[in-house]
């Protein structure tokens, strides 16, 4: 790499971690951290899942950030995106100086202005491979935050691509990690990728290997997927040989049931023999997703809390997942911050579903009348402070004193 390519930061950790330390820590979660990951405060018992919260990749992103703007004190920062999905430490970026860059209703961005004096953030989700050359032919200052977990499954479609397998992804197509994981098949000439949002979709592809009847012609499945694929996608030539890969932040449960499906698919469809040639699938979820999805089961197995808080941005996906687990066990409520719960009136904002498209709604009246137990995850980019707001909120409602060394 050229010497304005920055992946491993700047070596200022020491003097930025103070800083990062102070505005999300939260010794009241620390607090029932330390105590076994349960605590009765008043007639609330708090039990924290085991994994919850920053996971390394964005300790890492949010790491190189604060770095970069003590490096380059003077210069400008922009941002390709948002560095996480979190709108607080988005802010607190903001509130440095440092500026983002957004992409269009079709997901494109304008680097017009950028000039090689200009220091570029990329995100922990990754770029485009057309962003990051069209990038370096600027000649701007790169700081790459680019989870690992995140470049292990770009290695895997790149692998697939250049083997002739079409890369099916389990993701969704709009979202920034999907769009820079699908373009790795573009190292090679012929790679394609198709992007498939859940099982439901996933069956439309199944239908079409297995060559079910009723399922979709190729018109009708070209136009479905019309932007959720490689241009000139051909289902009849591009389903022949897949590989399946996922967005990182997926529910791992999904992601495997889909891979078994299409597996079964093409082996209905093409012959055991031939799925075993022309089929691959490997474990792409990061360890982080994972851990925090399995922390949930883990919770609910030793007996699920009246309610369930979780707590990260509305556009953050392995919130979404999470707050989706927890709706399968009991009464759930995934919000972004402590502002969604009002202390006048005993309401709560929250989301009530998966999807970007959903809009948040409100519960008056949303705590159980006596004690209870409360449940509380957060998603992978919520600082801990965020978090132990929330709860502060909470234990307020119910009117229990907080201990005096709590921020």
């Amino acid at each position: 790499m050229t010497n304005n390519y920055f992946r491993k930061g700047f070596g200022l950790k020491s003097q930025v971690q103070p800083v990062i330390d102070a505005e999300y820590h939260s010794t009241l979660i620390q607090n029932i951290r330390e105590a076994g990951h349960v605590q009765t405060l008043g007639d609330v018992t708090v039990c924290l899942a085991r994994e919850f919260g920053f996971c390394y990749g964005v300790d890492r992103a949010i790491d190189y950030a604060y770095e970069a703007r003590h490096k380059f004190p003077e210069r400008r920062i922009r941002l390709v995106g948002e560095i996480i999905h979190n709108p607080h430490v988005n802010q607190r970026l903001r509130d440095m100086d440092m500026d983002f860059l957004q992409p269009n209703d079709a997901g494109v961005f304008d680097f017009s202005e950028l000039t090689e004096e200009d220091v570029v953030i990329l995100p922990a989700f990754g770029v485009t491979l057309h962003d990051l050359n069209t990038l370096r032919s600027i000649g701007c200052i790169l700081v790459d935050t680019t989870c690992g977990s995140v470049l292990l499954v770009w290695k895997r479609v790149e692998s697939y691509a250049r083997d002739g397998f079409t890369a099916l992804i389990h993701g969704k197509h709009y979202h920034e990690e999907s769009r820079a994981t699908a373009s790795q098949v573009g190292k090679h000439p012929d790679g394609r990728y198709i992007i498939v949002r859940d099982m439901k979709e996933a069956e439309i592809v199944c239908d079409y290997i297995a060559k079910t009847p009723g399922g979709m012609s190729k018109e009708e499945f070209t136009h479905h997927f019309s932007k959720k694929a490689t241009d000139g996608f051909d289902p009849e030539r591009d389903l022949k040989k897949i590989g399946v890969a996922n967005q990182t932040t997926m529910l791992a449960s999904e992601s495997l049931a889909i891979g078994s499906r299409v597996e079964k698919a093409m082996t209905a469809g093409l012959g055991e023999t031939y799925a075993k040639e022309n089929f691959r699938s490997f474990g792409t979820i990061c360890s982080a997703t994972q851990e925090r999805q399995d922390a949930i089961h883990d919770l609910m197995e030793e007996g699920p809390p009246e309610v369930m808080l979780v707590i990260g941005g509305y556009n953050s996906s392995n919130t979404d997942h999470l707050a989706h687990l927890c709706r399968q066990f009991t009464r759930t409520y995934h919000i972004e911050d402590a502002s969604c719960i009002d202390l006048n009136t005993s309401t709560i904002r929250h989301k009530p579903d998966v999807g970007r498209d959903t809009e948040e709604t409100s519960q008056k009246d949303w705590l159980p009348a006596g004690p209870f137990k409360l449940g509380m995850t957060a998603g992978a980019s919520t600082p801990n402070n965020k978090i132990g707001e929330a709860l502060v909120r909470i234990l307020k409602l119910r009117d229990v004193d907080l201990p005096i060394d709590v921020d």
